[in-house]
């Protein structure tokens, strides 16, 4: 594995940071990624695809939350789906910049 793919796979992990600044950044930014690099690095395709699932797994379970929130206990678990999120991201970022693979353990594979 050359150290363009690796760096790219560790990028559509990272790309997933953008939505903590911008909404539903967190599923264009791997999309993105994913999109421009799948078919040049095979590497690319399997961490692109992973983190892309995980984050459309990440905003379902947002979303819930949020309507949760009428009644009060949505708060609580949004708070800790964005800390779960980030320590999840983080932790795939650093295994991709290693050259491994990384499987969130918490994952709908949507996209195949």
């Amino acid at each position: 594995m050359t150290s363009d793919e690796k760096n790219w796979g560790m990028y559509c992990h990272l790309a997933a940071l953008a939505g903590l600044i911008i909404p539903f950044g967190n599923v264009v930014g791997p999309l993105v990624v994913w999109l421009i690099k799948k078919d040049e690095y095979p590497h690319v395709n399997s961490e692109g695809l992973e983190s892309l699932n995980f984050q459309i797994t990440v905003s379902v379970a947002a979303m819930i939350a949020g309507a949760l929130s009428v009644i009060l206990i949505g708060i609580p678990l949004l708070i800790a789906i964005v800390i779960f999120a980030v320590i999840f991201v983080i932790k795939a970022i650093m295994e991709t910049n290693e050259g491994r693979s990384y499987r969130y353990p918490y994952n709908f594979r949507l996209i195949k």
